[in-house]
């Protein structure tokens, strides 16, 4: 399957490019030093309509094509992937809710998170349990007109900045993941309580959390969905979502490269540039190979998942997934090389891209779950 940018995509790259070049960058370091949460960042962003951009017009977003999201995706981690990372995952669990919730949770929700006055997140991920979602132990049992959770959340993006979550608990513990519904929770809901997580290696930016639900309360018309759903619901996003953790390693991929060039451009040794010497010449050359092609099948997959839910698509999202991030980590590798000792330090941005990316091989599924994926849809 073919893509082709519009001149539309070349003006959203370009729009993205100069808010990551005129408000990202210049405050990267500090951001990333202090782990620091964008709050201000976001809310330019989405005035721009670069959160959530998957959120129609109706509901107060830009209604974006699938290439345009992937493509203000890959430019704000360009620019910094743990800033880019903040704004990107504001709207984390909407998807869920504007296909599967109900039209009050449409209304009350997707033009809040849109205009950038909220943030969302979801809670998938526990303690024990990560690429085995249909192995949570967060329960969720049923109180007259009340549902009651309990449990433990981990891992979770925007925990301690959200308003509103998006929790997956087990409503038939017995069933697997037959028996998993998806709740609509706001964040000061009594007995939500979540702890940040701030040591993490990279995406510093990016807010992170552990999450205990305990005793929370929600109607149950904050079902969202169907009880004993949820699974079948969250599965109709992990192409979307690898496609989306692709085009992040795309972006820091690049970034990456455009900090190689640049200090090889501008560093000398033995009276000349080192760029003119041909093993780093050598080294770009391959860097900026790998990217272009990991680029290529990351447009390729949002293309077609854009139109399908069919194996191939999860084949694609799930090649595009892998070969990115791996991509990604080695270029960042190589970059940090060119800088030499240099790149070991934090005068230079190469030492927090090479950081930064190593989360996209773990998250949305690891390097590993990836080839098992694709390998069931081959043999």
């Amino acid at each position: 399957m073919s893509f082709r940018l519009t001149a539309e995509h070349d003006a959203v790259r370009q729009a993205v490019r100069e808010f990551g070049e005129e408000e990202i960058r210049p405050v990267a370091d500090h951001h990333d030093e202090n782990k620091a949460y964008p709050e201000d960042l976001r809310r330019q962003a989405a005035e721009l309509d670069f959160v959530a951009p998957h959120i129609p017009e109706e509901y107060g977003g830009a209604g974006m094509d699938p290439l345009s999201r992937v493509i203000v995706t890959e430019e704000l981690w360009r620019a910094d992937p743990g800033i880019g990372s903040a704004v990107g995952s504001a709207g984390f669990g909407s998807s869920m809710l504007l296909e599967y919730g109900d039209e009050w949770m449409k209304e009350e929700w997707l033009p809040r998170i849109a205009s950038g006055e909220s943030a969302s997140c979801s809670c998938i991920s526990e303690p024990a349990h990560g690429s085995n979602v249909a192995g949570m132990e967060t329960r969720a049992e049923q109180d007259g007109d009340e549902w009651v959770i309990d449990g433990t959340k981990m891992w979770i993006t925007n925990g301690t900045v959200a308003d509103v979550a998006v929790v997956m608990a087990k409503t038939d513990p017995g069933a697997g993941h037959q028996g998993i519904t998806a709740f609509l929770v706001p964040t000061d809901t009594d007995g939500f309580q979540p702890t940040k997580i701030d040591n993490k290696l990279g995406i510093r930016a990016s807010d992170l959390a552990e999450i205990v639900l305990d005793g929370v309360r929600v109607p149950e018309e904050n079902v969202v969905g169907e009880v004993n759903q949820g699974f079948y619901q969250l599965m109709e996003f992990f192409a979307s979502g690898r496609t989306s953790v692709a085009a992040q390693a795309v972006g820091a991929a690049q970034g990456a490269l455009d900090a190689a060039r640049e200090y090889a451009t501008d560093r000398e040794q033995f009276d000349q540039p080192i760029s003119e010497f041909q093993a780093i010449q050598h080294k770009i050359a391959e860097m900026a190979t790998q990217v272009e092609a990991a680029r290529s099948l990351t447009y390729r997959a949002a293309s077609h998942v854009a139109e399908n839910t069919d194996d191939e698509a999860v084949r694609l999202a799930s090649m595009a997934k892998l070969f990115a991030s791996e991509t990604s980590v080695d270029v960042a590798d190589e970059g940090l090389q060119v800088h030499g000792g240099a790149g070991y330090v934090t005068d230079h941005p190469a030492e927090r891209f090479y950081r930064d990316t190593r989360i996209t091989k773990i998250y949305e599924g690891t390097s590993e779950i990836q080839k098992n994926i694709i390998a069931d849809r081959l043999l």
